[in-house]
């Protein structure tokens, strides 16, 4: 008798077992992606502008050379390098090598005798001094270059252009300068130089910028060439716009309804660093646009929506 209510406890209990495993139909079916989550945009109108910009460089177009007139010592040193000195200012102070000579020699058969032979040299122009070569007590020779002396008056930023660029710059007698604090200071072109760079074909065109500070040196500004402006352009974010292998062909993705996306080929104009112009077709102010999760969706496809 115990054997046979075992073999009938075991069927039972599966049948248990079995049941749990089964699915509760009235559960329902998993829950599917409804498709790929995107996020879109909407066409902007207003002026665009496909510009280049190039690197403009400070410099001193005029230099003084403080000389030497006369063989001699350096008594004294009346300047500092970057110190601004004026027309006629006195920077240096020379014995000569012949009163050093004669004057001690003429001391010790009279000392009522004096030879100074001492020689004073003033600063040429107005200007910041950027060269110094010599030092108190150094011995120069005549006509040796003692300073160098940088034209206040004469700083300007030469911009190197491209050759084939210069038709952008036709009839422009003004551009903004960027400093790299982000200063934007206003700039007259005055003209450029006669030659080009024999390996870079760059010419070097002369700005001077509207400002009565001081410019350093070397100091390196940006310029923007304008090279075309649309007003009134219909344009899109560039993530938006999507292309081929080679860059033949464009497209966008179009929300036709509030779940699908589909191809749209566009005939593109104009970029800016983050737009792109939309030549045609024409799409409405509300229209959306897919921006992203675009990539690589087919002609037709279901999306989402995370964010609008």
């Amino acid at each position: 008798m115990k054997i046979q209510v075992s073999i009938l406890i075991i069927p039972v209990v599966l049948g248990l077992f079995a049941c749990k495993n089964q699915p509760d139909p009235a559960a329902g079916a998993p829950e599917v992606a409804p498709g790929t989550p995107v996020t879109v945009t909407t066409v902007s109108t207003g002026t665009l502008q496909d510009y280049i910009e190039l690197n403009a460089t400070s410099t001193f177009l005029l230099k003084s050379y403080v000389k030497s007139n006369v063989n001699g010592y350096l008594q004294e040193v009346n300047t500092h390098l970057g110190e601004y000195v004026k027309r006629g200012q006195r920077l240096f102070t020379l014995k000569t090598k012949e009163s050093e000579t004669l004057g001690n020699s003429l001391a010790r058969l009279d000392s009522t005798l004096r030879f100074a032979g001492v020689v004073e040299i003033a600063a040429p122009a107005n200007g910041y001094v950027t060269q110094l070569n010599y030092q108190t007590g150094d011995y120069v020779q005549d006509g040796e270059q003692i300073a160098l002396i940088s034209d206040a008056g004469s700083a300007v930023f030469l911009l190197e252009m491209p050759y084939e660029l210069r038709p952008y710059l036709a009839g422009k007698t003004s551009v903004n300068l960027t400093l790299p604090d982000g200063t934007v200071l206003p700039g007259r072109i005055t003209g450029a130089m006669p030659s080009v760079d024999p390996v870079s074909q760059t010419q070097s065109i002369v700005i001077r910028p509207g400002s009565s500070r001081p410019m350093p040196e070397n100091l390196i500004a940006t310029v923007r060439i304008v090279k075309n402006t649309r007003p009134n352009a219909c344009s899109l974010p560039k993530p938006a716009l999507l292309t081929d292998e080679t860059q033949s062909a464009f497209w966008v993705m179009k929300m036709l309804d509030d779940s699908t996306a589909v191809k749209v080929p566009v005939r593109k104009g104009i970029e800016t660093a983050d737009r792109v112009e939309i030549l045609s077709p024409r799409f409405a102010a509300g229209e959306r646009i897919l921006l992203t999760g675009n990539y690589g969706l087919p002609d037709t496809a279901k999306v989402f929506i995370v964010k609008e």
